[in-house]
């Protein structure tokens, strides 16, 4: 655990920016974190090569740090949105998609107000141009520009997506697709 007043990040092959509210989210979703001590190591950490994970919440401060392209902005129907959500995995040569087949369709829980990701149209060009498009929600749930649930950077050494795999680890919790998920990074390394 590494707290936003810290200004280094230890020695780690894996940083993940975690879901919830960070700051509240009183102003944008993600804009307060990302001016927090710890963000000038985390850009340093993804300037060095680093791997990182933003998921929901943590997906919305590396937009705001423009470690990723876009924004998060409130959903469509300007409702807050939590269920299990089908998503095709569009890029499975990605340290974090490896374990899926390619166009793969899995199942993982969204829950989120402003997860609508949006980019401009030259933005979205380069996405598609550069493979970068992780994962697509199938029935887009908040108008997600192109049915986007997740980027990679430039390097694919980031992601950054809505949906959060954490919480599809166990039959019990309504899906394992998360497990594969999170045994691609462990076989990654």
């Amino acid at each position: 655990m590494i707290w936003h007043k810290e200004t280094t990040i230890p020695k780690i092959d894996l940083l993940v920016l975690p879901g919830g509210f960070s700051y509240g989210d009183y102003l944008r979703c993600g804009a307060i974190a990302a001016k927090s001590p710890i963000m000038n190591a985390v850009k340093k950490f993804y300037d060095d090569g680093g791997f990182i994970i933003g998921i929901c919440n943590g997906f919305q401060i590396l937009t705001e740090a423009k470690i990723l392209p876009g924004a998060l902005i409130p959903n469509v129907n300007q409702k807050f949105i939590c269920k299990d959500q089908d998503l095709l995995v569009t890029n499975n040569t990605t340290l974090f998609t490896s374990g899926f087949k390619n166009n793969a369709t899995i199942s993982i829980p969204i829950a989120h107000h402003d997860g609508r990701y949006f980019l401009t149209n030259a933005e979205l060009q380069e996405l598609e141009q550069n493979e970068r498009i992780i994962f697509k929600y199938k029935n887009n749930p908040n108008g997600s520009t192109g049915d986007i649930a997740g980027v990679s950077s430039k390097n694919n050494r980031v992601l950054g997506m809505m949906p959060h795999p954490e919480r599809a680890v166990d039959q019990d919790l309504g899906s394992v697709s998360g497990l594969t998920f999170f045994r691609s990074i462990i076989t990654g390394f």
